[in-house]
């Protein structure tokens, strides 16, 4: 048998002098605040700024749906092919006619509805989800429901009318009646979205400021346009843009309410959507397809500014009084 030594522990390590530490604190604390945002600029950048970006280039190109690979160059081609077709024209005057039929009542009926649910009633937890339901309903589900309401022959809306002696109307086919119809689907599911930020800033309001407008004898629609809106503006001007680009990108209501990619038969409710999708998807159009679709870009950017530089300018009037 062969003793052998045990051997001795190793010495601990020293420690990192606190000069050191510190840095590598403060470095830290310097690189953390990108390290916690890098996956979503990740992901940011995979599925949104490179679509972004290829979109722009296959829009210079003429390309087909069934040959992706056999690219020819058009330059502004398919731009310029866009300012002379009359339906590119036909689904901008569209959108924004749906737009204006869709967004400045749901605005307003959100105003109203969230100046209700501000008071102190019994269940109004109740009716603060349910005024969310339209919004979390499918919209396919929703705009089938609203096509047979609207339908012409055995649609509930004509069956009221004809109660009260109206002619039946062809909610399908009719140029503004099909808009109305469109608008409707958009409007009963966004009012109750609205509401909830209409309310949430509502009760951003110091109540100081309703107490001394009671005191000084102003009356509950007073102290509405006299405290309410002016506190709002800012939730106002972020629903405004809000509406606007989803009123700039609507595709489901019109697609759904007939079931046709061309809005209707003389594409009387056919949005930039729609015509985007019927390019690309339908007439296998690919490089148009992009062009449409940086055209809304572009027009979204231009209404978007519009709405801050609107915003911005009577703020400035306003704080000059």
């Amino acid at each position: 048998m062969t003793l052998t030594a045990s051997e001795s522990p190793a010495p601990p390590l020293p420690a990192p002098p606190p000069a050191r530490r510190g840095a590598a604190r403060r470095a830290w604390r310097t690189v953390s605040p990108y390290a916690y945002l890098a996956p979503f600029f990740t992901l940011f950048a995979a599925f949104g700024l490179f679509p972004l970006i290829y979109t722009a280039f296959v829009s210079l190109y003429r390309v087909e749906l069934q040959t992706p690979g056999d690219m020819e160059w058009r330059g502004l081609g398919n731009y310029t092919a866009l300012l002379a077709d009359e339906y590119f024209w036909l689904s901008l005057r569209n959108t924004f006619t749906i737009g204006v039929l869709s967004t400045v009542p749901q605005l307003v009926m959100a105003l109203g509805l969230a100046h209700l649910l501000n008071y102190r009633m019994r269940g109004r937890t109740f009716l603060r989800t349910a005024v969310l339901l339209p919004y979390a309903t499918s919209v396919a589900a929703a705009t089938l429901v609203f096509a047979q309401l609207f339908g012409r022959d055995f649609g509930l809306i004509n069956y009221a009318l004809g109660l009260v002696g109206i002619d039946p109307v062809d909610w399908q086919n009719g140029t503004v009646a099909s808009q109305i119809a469109v608008s409707t689907v958009v409007i009963w599911r966004w009012t109750g979205y609205n509401a909830l930020i209409y309310l949430a800033g509502m009760q951003s309001i110091p109540d100081e400021l309703y107490e001394a407008a009671a005191m000084d004898g102003a009356s509950r629609w007073r102290q509405f346009f006299h405290v309410t809106l002016p506190g709002l503006r800012p939730t106002i001007l972020f629903t405004v843009i809000v509406s606007t680009i989803g009123a700039t990108q609507l595709f489901g209501e019109p697609l759904l309410l007939e079931g046709s990619i061309s809005g209707g038969i003389s594409h009387q409710y056919q949005t930039l959507g729609l015509y985007m999708y019927e390019q690309g998807w339908g007439f296998f159009h690919l490089g148009r397809a992009a062009a449409i679709a940086w055209v809304m870009f572009l027009l979204i950017m231009v209404l978007v500014g519009l709405n801050a530089l609107i915003a911005r300018r009577r703020s400035r009037k306003e704080a000059g009084r």
